[in-house]
């Protein structure tokens, strides 16, 4: 992985920030970036003709021979890494710069409610007890992964277009603007939304040297998994898409 960062992280209003540059040299949605550069972990020239360069160069580029975006990462027996070991991530983007996703089932003690606290957003709908706030509002945050990990992510089925916003597919996005929180918070939000903090990425052909070592099992995501599944029931779902059984894994299986 690059940019890994295993240091506790702090969480505070301006991690969604409102502009297009907040994520520096990580900028997935940084202006004049082709749609499918969201993986690189270094910040080219700047400008027009940088912009246009780049371009140009995407568009001349033969296409993966394995293209896995909008794709379930399931990790193997085999992945040792506490980080990941036992996960899903659902990847955004997988180019020729690397890859980009973040991670579906490990839940922060965090819940929605208290993050928009903490971001000094205010519910439109705020109960008389903890036992009254609407389910949405009660779900846990992600740990999406250990890049970024001070920023916020949010994978959501798509409405409104928001500041900072990647389109996947056509019913999923993902966002790294606060509009999209206050619109969730005010009530007219996207119907479906899992928020993490940071994400997880992999430099050009890195996540292809882990597939080939038997580290992960791929499948095409099915965003039901995402949205409508409690967390613990998301690894078990993501493998029977492959009509496996956890039961059936060993570390020396072979991808699929």
């Amino acid at each position: 992985m690059i940019k890994r960062r295993n240091s506790p992280f702090s969480f505070s209003a301006e991690d969604f920030d409102e502009s297009m540059d907040s994520f520096g040299a990580f900028d997935p949605f940084r202006p004049g970036s082709s749609r499918r550069e969201a993986a690189s972990a270094q910040a080219g020239p700047s400008g027009p003709s940088a912009a246009g360069e780049d371009s140009a160069e995407e568009e001349n580029r033969p296409p993966l021979e394995l293209d896995l975006t909008n794709h379930f990462l399931i990790a193997m027996p085999s992945m040792l890494d506490p980080i990941f070991g036992g996960t899903v991530v659902y990847l955004c983007e997988h180019n020729h710069n690397g890859a980009l996703g973040v991670v579906i089932n490990k839940p922060t003690d965090m819940t929605m409610d208290v993050l928009f606290d903490r971001i000094n957003l205010k519910l439109e709908i705020r109960p008389d007890t903890p036992d009254a706030m609407p389910e949405l509002y009660r779900r846990p945050v992600m740990f999406g992964g250990p890049v970024q990990v001070e920023r916020g992510f949010v994978l959501h089925s798509t409405s409104e277009k928001y500041s900072s916003t990647l389109q996947v597919t056509d019913d999923v996005a993902l966002t790294t603007s606060k509009d999209v929180l206050e619109a969730v918070a005010h009530g007219n939000g996207p119907e479906r939304v899992l928020i993490t903090l940071g994400c997880s990425g992999w430099s050009p052909g890195q996540l292809e040297g882990e597939i080939g070592r038997n580290g992960w099992l791929t499948v095409k995501a099915d965003p039901a998994i995402i949205f409508e599944l409690p967390v613990e029931e998301r690894f078990t779902a993501a493998l029977a898409l492959l009509g496996i059984d956890p039961v059936m894994l060993s570390g020396d299986a072979g991808r699929a």
